[in-house]
């Protein structure tokens, strides 16, 4: 089965520099391998404007290329009021994320906001803002975001709605 038509993620850490982008392009990638890259609108943005018009960290970038995915056009950029219209999903890759991006809502924002893992896994569980560690922290949001990825992709192909204990910027 495949994802409803235009099914719009935001995935949202604090720069835009380090998570969120590698999460976009990881998701991406994992679209396109299964021939629904077309079912969705994917962008990336973070809580925190310092970064803005910046290319992700290029840790970042090697680590997305050492796996055959180029981040490296991305730009960063600070959630807007119109995302909370404009994308069905926002994950947030932490806690600290999710909480920022409800503050930010406006009352009548059509996205869910939700923290990413606990949406495409079902385990409360946070993307760690590698940034002042070194390479393997990289390698380890890798394979977390890889995996997340996977799981929220099926998620979407089957249609799941949220689940129960999951709340949107509207509760």
């Amino acid at each position: 089965m495949i994802a409803k038509a235009h099914t719009s993620i935001l995935f949202v850490c604090l720069g835009n520099i380090c998570r969120s982008p590698l999460a976009e392009g990881v998701f991406r990638a994992v679209a396109a391998s299964r021939g629904t890259e077309s079912a969705y609108l994917v962008d990336s943005a973070g809580t925190g404007g310092w970064h803005h018009g910046s290319a992700p960290d290029p840790r970042s970038i090697a680590i997305a290329a050492s796996h055959g995915i180029d981040i490296s056009a991305q730009q960063a950029r600070k959630v807007v009021p119109e995302d909370f219209h404009r994308f069905d999903l926002i994950l947030g890759m932490d806690s600290s994320n999710v909480e920022d991006l409800k503050a930010l809502a406006p009352p009548d924002a059509k996205g869910q906001i939700l923290l990413f893992l606990d949406f495409a896994e079902g385990v409360t569980s946070e993307v760690p803002d590698p940034y002042y560690g070194g390479a393997d922290g990289f390698a380890s949001v890798y394979r977390m975001v890889r995996q997340a990825s996977e799981k929220l992709a099926d998620r979407l192909e089957r249609g799941s709605a949220p689940m129960s204990g999951q709340t949107s910027s509207t509760t």
